[in-house]
């Protein structure tokens, strides 16, 4: 059988490759969105993380598009409210603005948004191999029944661990270097967290720790002061690390559920003994760990922390981030935060995008090129969308034009994106 043939195939269905997967198949292009678990959402869902973000900076919307549109209607529709995003305009903790969303409705939302531009999709399924062809790429793909073939003229890679550019023998940054911890997302319930002696837990929490029965991360980021009242407060949702794990290939990303996953059992075990405690239990536990950084590509630029705490617009910039930076530590107070100055909200250029050397091939979300600082704030899921939806711009127009991502008139994208309802620098 011959391979199919599309103008765009995009791999990793979280923030990022939704939204690129919009843009392209709503642009024109033939889009697969290729995703190797059951559903799309990312980080969003399948890591639990229910309260993406940031998309208003200093009293205005910096990112928009498919992604945001996405967002505001399933608060619409499960009768919840956005944030006061105005008042403040930028408040005193970053995350009050924040979106949360109802995990469930949202997961639904997404293959209704995404199929409803005409991009098809394909659940578990997962790139296997890459061939440069002289008129794109072809896909060797590995799904339920074995490997396939699919032909592309462009790619956008959106797996968060830079699957295709390294397939396609791209560069990236400091591929063996030290990784943020991960984060297993639960949801404890059966207990007023008012009504507990959290000064006694807390005490048993440190004797317990002297026994080996919990780990200090177990409990939360700080290791300095592990205690178990901070993971109780949360409901054990964010609430712990899972640190010294490159989760970057199969292996590492093994190791990585099982240890989140018996985190969350040791810390289950020992809230059990605990007076006020015995009926908690769990009403929600991630299907999966999630993941803050893996592969990093090497691009035409490279994004620097000064460049992004300047708030540096680039002369190809196609979209805007705006987060502090957020780089996790498994040591210490498990956390260095860097805040933005008044008024800056960083920009990312079309050079992030594109893996130095290769062609036909953009990037979107997290392995965007830049160092680890800068990183630590543009992986979150607000910029993934907005990234994505710029990669997917360049696809969809590279495919139709024949011209190479790098040499399309920049005005020629960002007309299409502001088409799109996206907020372009």
């Amino acid at each position: 059988m011959r391979p199919l043939k599309y103008d765009v195939i995009v791999a990793g269905g979280g923030p990022a490759g939704m939204c690129a997967a919009m843009q392209s198949a709503a642009a024109g292009a033939r889009t697969l969105l290729v995703e190797r678990g059951s559903m799309l959402g990312g980080t969003t869902n399948t890591a639990g993380v229910n309260f993406p973000g940031i998309f208003h900076a200093w009293g205005r919307q910096v990112i928009r598009g498919y992604g945001w549109k996405l967002v505001e209607h399933c608060v619409a529709e499960s009768g919840g409210e956005l944030p006061a995003f105005f008042d403040p305009p930028v408040p005193s903790r970053h995350w009050m603005h924040q979106v949360r969303v109802d995990r469930a409705l949202y997961t639904m939302l997404c293959d209704e948004h995404v199929s409803r531009t005409g991009a098809e999709i394909l659940f578990h399924t997962m790139p296997a191999k890459l061939e440069a062809r002289e008129t794109g790429w072809r896909v060797t793909v590995c799904g339920k029944t074995g490997l396939f073939e699919l032909d592309a003229t462009c790619l956008v890679d959106c797996t968060g661990d830079a699957n295709l550019v390294t397939m396609a023998a791209g560069d990236l940054l400091d591929a063996g270097g030290e990784k943020q911890p991960g984060t297993y997302v639960c949801r404890a319930s059966g207990y007023d967290p008012d009504t507990l002696d959290l000064e006694q837990i807390d005490a048993a929490f440190q004797e317990a720790l002297a026994r080996g029965e919990v780990l200090p991360h177990d409990a939360g980021w700080d290791v300095n002061t592990p205690v178990a009242s901070r993971w109780l407060r949360n409901l054990g949702e964010n609430a712990n690390h899972i640190p010294g794990i490159d989760a970057r290939d199969s292996e590492g990303r093994t190791r990585m559920e099982i240890e989140g996953r018996k985190a969350i059992l040791r810390m289950y075990r020992f809230l059990r003994r605990q007076p006020g405690l015995e009926n908690l239990r769990f009403e929600f536990l991630a299907p999966e760990c999630g993941v803050r950084e893996t592969a990093r590509i090497a691009g035409d630029v490279t994004i620097t922390a000064e460049d992004y705490q300047s708030g540096r617009v680039w002369p190809d910039a196609l979209s805007h981030s705006f987060y502090p930076i957020d780089l996790h530590t498994a040591g210490g107070s498990g956390l260095n935060k860097i805040g933005l100055a008044p008024g800056t909200v960083p920009t990312v250029p079309r050079g992030a995008l594109l893996p130095k050397r290769l062609k036909r091939i953009a990037v979107g979300g997290r392995c965007v090129s830049s160092d680890r600082a800068a990183n630590s704030a543009l992986r979150v899921q607000a910029s993934a969308m907005a990234m994505g939806q710029a990669s997917g711009a360049m696809a969809a127009l590279a495919a139709q034009t024949g011209v190479d991502m790098r040499d399309l008139p920049i005005e020629d994208i960002r007309a299409l994106l502001r088409t799109h309802d996206a907020i372009v620098p």
